[in-house]
């Protein structure tokens, strides 16, 4: 299993802090949580393979394939253990990573991700999927705007809405298909209770795919975890309210070494 070297950046003082994008995204959706993050941790972002800045990978890749090169990032920024995470599929390579390198992890950051899903849930992630695979990216994408963002965001922010959907687009679409599948296809119920790292569930109230109710059973599931519930956001969390979620990390993770 190759791992692939991703471009990263690192700024700030503090513990390493390793933040995970999601889907479509790059390093830059941490902009809005860096002012408060690098002044408590030594943060380092990365964009997954095929994504902003990182070499496109050759052939098809899974989730052991993005937690193996989690690992290499590690490794290269000299990092021995550190503090981890991910928004949305960023949520489930971070436990994931946890489970495999549990001693490199002091704790974990599980944003507006999924788990426990239902037949139903599953079916719905997967229809985008399939619509996209069948429509087109851009075809599709216009849909999942009122999923990832208030209304009174769209009407405030039209420039941050349209460059999100722009970073889509611009997305190589094998590479952007394959790691929505992943996202939809990852069932992290089985093994979520092995992850015993410290873990902040966060999710917005109104977050269709990654919703309060999968959240609480995630926090359930995890043995030594916590829940907020920001109210009213829905998927874009850090777009949005990047500031609150920070603030929630440092909170939590000050928490921890009292």
């Amino acid at each position: 299993m190759a791992s692939i070297d991703c471009e990263y950046s690192i700024e700030g003082t503090g513990p390493p802090l390793f933040l995970i994008h999601g889907i479509g995204a790059a390093r830059n959706t941490w902009a809005k949580a860096l002012p408060v993050l690098r002044d408590h941790f030594t943060v380092v972002t990365y964009d997954l393979r095929g994504h902003g800045t990182s070499p496109l990978p050759e052939g098809e890749f899974g989730l052991d394939e993005l937690v193996e090169d989690l690992e290499r990032v590690r490794e290269r920024t000299g990092f021995d253990t550190g503090h981890f995470a991910g928004h949305s599929l960023g949520g489930m390579i971070g436990p994931a990573y946890a489970l495999k390198y549990p001693d490199r992890i002091l704790s974990l950051g599980l944003l507006s991700t999924a788990a426990f899903r239902t037949e139903d849930d599953s079916a719905k992630v997967w229809a985008v999927v399939r619509a996209m695979e069948e429509k087109g990216i851009p075809q599709v994408l216009e849909t999942l705007t009122a999923r990832w963002f208030t209304d009174a965001f769209i009407a405030a922010n039209p420039d941050v809405v349209k460059r999100r959907l722009q970073q889509v687009v611009d997305t190589n679409p094998d590479i952007f298909l394959n790691v929505f599948r992943i996202y939809a296809g990852t069932e992290m119920a089985p093994w979520l209770h092995k992850v015993t790292a410290p873990s902040l569930v966060l999710t917005g109230e109104n977050d269709g795919g990654c919703n309060p109710r999968l959240n609480r059973l995630i926090k359930a599931a995890l043995p030594n975890s916590e829940l907020v519930i920001l109210p009213d956001y829905k998927h874009s969390l850090l777009l949005e309210a990047g500031d609150i979620v920070a603030e929630h990390i440092v909170r939590f993770v000050s928490g921890l070494v009292r």
